[in-house]
């Protein structure tokens, strides 16, 4: 038995685009997540993120490597009761809240839908009132469960997402980029809804994001992803402490700070895979402490190691 609730170990996705030319989205990332913990996973788009969710959860079936949750093995080819643990204990939400519903179904049956294919339920009754419970949790009345998903607003429509995921009570909830497609003040509302639905259900997430300061609100641990690597992981203080690669610090210093004084010193560090001489596929982890590595070769950590003592 894995000690984690959810282990990734040397994942690998890769997309064939035509005889000669494949997609490596996802090249050799490994990290974990334990009960009840938010793991923020960050990077700038086309970098992998959604792509590591969608392979998890199995919507990709994987190139390489081992993914092991509760437990069982969901690498390789699924059978019925490893696929059955995980469609009822693992559930997404998509970034999308429009896209993601189905526009001629009632918000009763989009919410209820896992529970009507995995039989969660033994009457009608039990059924509506699992409904009309998480509606509750999540801001909606019950009085919305006959309306369609047109007559909400985008922050609703998040919300009914949320809703389907979390009445299934998973042990680990994706959620890719849940709050990127809302207005920055309902950003904050959802976020907190999900933190306070975590506390009150136990449930893990994997939150993918490209918004550090919302990563950094939410998550216990981050790792950031850059061309499929996942180049440094830690705690959240480590990483927005003592960041090490150049990629890590070039995103920590676009965010923009409150303080428009301090906003008016901020420099932005520029970051170019190509010019920097760096090469992802020969560096390995390194052990920066005993919860922060990051992907470097034997001279770039000595040399990343030097400039952090200098600072």
């Amino acid at each position: 038995m894995s000690e984690h609730l959810l282990e990734v170990e040397g994942l690998k996705q890769y997309f064939k685009v035509s005889k000669k030319f494949t997609v490596k989205a996802v090249d050799g990332v490994s990290f974990y997540i334990d009960e009840g913990e938010t793991y923020g996973l960050v990077g700038e788009s086309g970098s992998g993120k959604s792509t590591i969710g969608r392979s998890i959860i199995r919507l990709y079936e994987p190139t390489a490597g081992r993914i092991t949750f509760e437990g069982t093995d969901l690498s390789g080819k699924l059978g019925k009761k490893e696929l059955c643990h995980l469609r009822t204990r693992m559930q997404m939400i998509f970034q999308d809240p429009m896209a993601c519903l189905n526009p001629r179904k009632k918000v009763s049956d989009i919410i209820g839908q896992g529970l009507d294919i995995h039989h969660l339920y033994s009457n009608r009754e039990e059924r509506q009132e699992k409904i009309y419970r998480i509606m509750e949790k999540m801001g909606l009345d019950r009085e919305h469960a006959n309306r369609y998903p047109h007559q909400f607003s985008g922050g609703q429509r998040q919300r009914i997402g949320i809703a389907r995921a979390l009445v299934m009570e998973p042990k680990l909830v994706i959620a890719d980029e849940p709050i990127s497609a809302l207005d920055v003040s309902i950003q904050a509302q959802v976020v907190n809804l999900m933190k306070d639905l975590q506390k009150e259900l136990g449930a893990a997430y994997l939150f993918i994001a490209h918004d550090l300061s919302m990563v950094k609100y939410i998550s216990s641990r981050i790792g950031v992803l850059h061309l499929g690597h996942l180049v440094e992981a830690g705690t959240t203080q480590d990483i927005f402490d003592c960041p090490l690669h150049p990629y890590t610090k070039s995103l920590l210093s676009a965010i923009p700070h409150a303080n428009p004084k301090v906003e008016k010193r901020r420099v932005a560090l520029n970051y170019d895979y190509k010019t920097s001489g760096i090469d992802y596929t020969t560096g390995t982890y390194h052990s920066v402490s005993s919860t922060h590595t990051v992907l470097a070769t034997d001279e770039e950590f000595a040399r990343w190691m030097a400039l952090a003592g200098q600072n």
